[in-house]
């Protein structure tokens, strides 16, 4: 440690963002850099804990204490080394994580925890801007053949880690653009999509292939994957959640993802399918209060909605920590993100009854409960209606933003793969029953987080070397990466 008594010098400074008045007049990030003493300041308050917690907080393993304190002793290009070894994109989760490690930092127990996502993005943006972030091409190739089915972080990562191991790798995205939902289902405002590009750039500059719009199973036959010597499906968790409610086929009710996908192609003249769906002028309802929600809630008052009313069928978090997520585990904490800030009427407890319409089948209002949970040990949850507390509220716009069920069944059914109770791909270290196919991100583990779908696709990755070839230099979790990397 170079700072040994940093944490008690300097208190936590998080990046500021732009006036909600001047951030909605766009679709562009809004956060304001640190100066690079500041950020400095910040690494110094990693404490020499002994016993970093943050590692085991964080999916990948990422050796948090050695590059904050490489930050604070000004020494960013070996910081970014190390962050490398173990994240394969950490633009992606500097920006996008929700940051586990923090909420396991040791200083979080006595003080506010140390910033270290805002650290890993300022680590790789200033890599990026020095150059340091070049192509690594493998020195010798194996010959053999690896098909990447998805293009989001998982496959990206798994893309990335099998070509360093010197296979041939190809990967298929269904879209018009390679990035999964970091493309289209992320708001450009958390996140610019020449964040992208340029990591894509590097991958195909170091031998990764990439095809887009190849649907597998649809306008790509699925047979023709069985030319490579091993596949990778990485498609995602993409079948959304809907609700057994009366008037859900009203003309005003859509999917949060399409919602979501639309304004990011209309923002770079993407041709997109279906009817426009915009909030300008009406009074959205947003029904699901997680990061989805957030980013349509976002979303919605960039467009110029009349109003923003979100809904959460589970009780309000509390403000601390819940007594049943004690420190280090992820908390059960109420979370108010930039997009909440920006305008928005926020309500828990709240059941939809009704999806009430006109007579042309247009949405115009919902019917609502208040309700509560009855916890009975060792039974499932029963919710309770709250008699007495039924409501009307005007509504143009609904979106639903309740996370989703689990991967299309396309790929399972067409090659045959076993699914698990959770209707994910069954697999075994990756492996699904048949020996040259392998799964990761949310195919295989449901629903999730960026930082997880990175972990998923570099694990994923080692196992297929190791089928391939026997054995493997690719490293596993928390190990760090191939020499020169």
């Amino acid at each position: 440690m170079g700072k040994i008594t940093g944490f008690i010098e300097f208190d936590r400074v998080d990046e500021k963002n732009k006036a909600v008045k001047e951030r909605l007049e766009d679709y562009k990030e809004f956060t304001v850099k640190l100066p690079e003493t500041e950020l400095q300041k910040q690494g110094s308050r990693c404490m020499d804990c002994g016993i970093p917690f943050c590692h085991s907080g964080c999916p990948l393993g990422n050796l948090i204490p050695d590059f904050n304190d490489l930050v604070y002793r000004g020494e960013w290009e070996k910081a970014l080394k190390i962050l490398h070894s173990t994240n394969n994109f950490p633009e992606f989760t500097g920006r996008l994580c929700p940051a586990p490690c923090e909420k396991a930092c040791v200083l979080g127990l006595i003080e506010d925890p140390v910033s270290i996502e805002n650290i890993e993005k300022n680590i790789v943006e200033k890599g990026f801007e020095e150059g340091w972030i070049v192509a690594h091409p493998p020195k010798e190739r194996t010959g053999k053949t690896v098909a990447v089915v998805g293009s989001g972080p998982a496959g990206l990562a798994a893309a990335q880690q099998l070509n360093r191991a010197g296979h041939l790798v190809t990967v298929f995205e269904r879209d018009d653009e390679v990035g999964g939902l970091l493309r289209y289902g992320i708001p450009n405002f958390k996140m610019e999509k020449g964040i992208i590009d340029r990591r894509i750039a590097i991958l195909e500059e170091e031998g990764i292939s990439f095809e887009t719009n190849a649907h597998i199973g649809k306008n790509y036959p699925v047979e023709k994957l069985e030319e490579f010597d091993a596949m990778v499906l990485c498609g995602g968790a993409t079948k959304a959640r809907t609700l057994p409610t009366k008037g859900i086929d009203a003309k005003g009710v859509e999917q949060a993802m399409d919602f979501l996908t639309q304004q990011t192609k209309r923002i770079f003249g993407s041709e997109y399918e279906g009817k426009e769906i915009s909030a300008k002028g009406k009074d959205v309802i947003v029904i699901g209060g997680g990061d989805t929600g957030s980013d349509c809630v976002g979303t919605s008052n960039r467009q110029g909605a009349k109003s923003v009313t979100n809904f959460e069928i589970m009780p309000k978090p509390p403000l601390g920590r819940s007594e049943t997520t004690p420190w280090p585990f992820w908390p059960l904490q109420l979370k108010t993100s930039s997009s909440h800030e920006e305008g928005c009427e926020r309500n828990w407890l709240i059941n939809t009854k009704e999806f009430i319409t006109n007579d042309k089948g247009e949405l115009v209002g919902l019917k609502t409960v208040e309700v509560q949970w009855k916890i009975v040990p060792g039974k499932r949850p029963e919710l309770i209606e709250r008699p007495g507390t039924e409501k009307t509220w005007p509504c143009d716009l609904a979106l639903l933003a309740l996370g989703f069920t689990g991967p299309e069944n396309t790929l399972s059914d067409q090659l045959g793969l076993q699914l698990d109770a959770r209707t994910n791909i069954k697999a075994s270290n990756y492996q699904t029953n048949v020996p040259h196919i392998f799964t990761a991100g949310d195919m295989r583990r449901g629903q999730s987080l960026i930082v997880w779908a990175i972990n998923e696709g570099r694990e994923a990755a080692r196992e297929v070397d190791i089928f391939l070839m026997g054995t493997s230099n690719l490293p596993a979790k928390g190990e760090g990466d191939l020499p020169g990397i």
